[in-house]
């Protein structure tokens, strides 16, 4: 019985870690933050990304202006601007997570990607982290943009500038709209199809709350369910804020069942699917 040993050494190449043995060479895994930083150029650098990143910003404008032109001396408020700013922004920046999963697929970019980081995990997590990473960055420029227009709007009305948007509330319209692209970002998951999921990503955001709310107007039963049964209904109730234990359970209950479980379930889907 004889044993061989093997000698390793190592070195750095192209500022890499890299270890050298008699049975070649191993590279370190490319890291995370590199990963992260290509998923977010990714985001962007495509015709669909760029344009949809245009639209959200000229729709913004548009819709300050619009404020300032139309709304009321009493309506000239910090909350008026900055919902007018963020609208827009609640209902296009989940097409962005849609997109940012589907292109592997759609743009047939899998193979290049998954062959470049063969671990399926670290790329969906910083998908993740760049879809959080987008939507926290895009409310801050809402609410900077809102701040500007409502200076600019109240003084060219002559009136006071007014203040009625606290760090609570901010913090219920941010979580609201993270719910909103996780969710975008669940459907391009489970999905892997970005016509698919940008159509039930819209139905869910139109369709369903209308017909829950028919519901609620007809059943008693169902009035008295919807909270626990709608999550929906409890994302758009994060927008009026104040939030007590049981809203929270019922966000928590809501949330595991239509954003957790799917997600779960696409993500095990996609790990073991294969890429052509």
């Amino acid at each position: 019985m004889s044993t061989a040993t093997t000698t390793t050494e190592a070195a750095v190449i192209d500022g890499r870690a890299v270890e050298r043995s008699e049975a070649g060479d191993r590279h370190a895994p490319i890291p995370f933050r590199t990963v992260a930083g290509v998923e977010l150029r990714k985001m962007f650098d495509t015709r669909s990304g760029f344009w949809l990143m245009v639209g959200i910003a000229a729709t913004g404008l548009i819709a300050t202006v619009a404020v300032v032109l139309f709304s009321s001396d009493a309506g000239l408020t910090y909350d008026s601007f900055a919902g007018a700013v963020g609208v827009p922004m609640t209902i296009l920046l989940p097409v962005l997570a849609i997109l940012s999963v589907t292109g592997e697929w759609s743009q047939r970019a899998g193979l290049t990607t998954f062959t470049l980081v063969p671990h399926r995990g670290r790329v969906i997590r910083a998908k993740l982290a760049v879809t959080l990473a987008v939507g926290l960055a895009s409310m801050a420029v809402a609410l900077a943009i809102g701040a500007v227009g409502n200076v600019v709007g109240s003084n060219l009305a002559g009136v006071d500038t007014t203040w009625d948007l606290g760090p609570t509330a901010i913090a219920y319209i941010v979580g609201a709209d993270l719910l909103g692209m996780l969710v975008g970002f669940m459907l391009g998951v489970v999905t892997r199809n970005s016509a698919a999921a940008i159509v039930g990503y819209f139905v869910y955001w139109f369709v369903f709350p209308t017909l829950s709310m028919l519901l609620a107007a007809n059943n008693a039963w169902f009035e008295k369910a919807q909270p626990w049964l709608d999550f929906g209904f409890k994302q758009n109730s994060m927008y009026d804020g104040g939030f007590t234990t049981q809203d929270w359970a019922q966000l928590a209950l809501t949330g595991s069942v239509w954003l957790l479980l799917p997600l779960a379930f696409g993500v095990w889907k996609l790990l073991r699917s294969e890429v052509k």
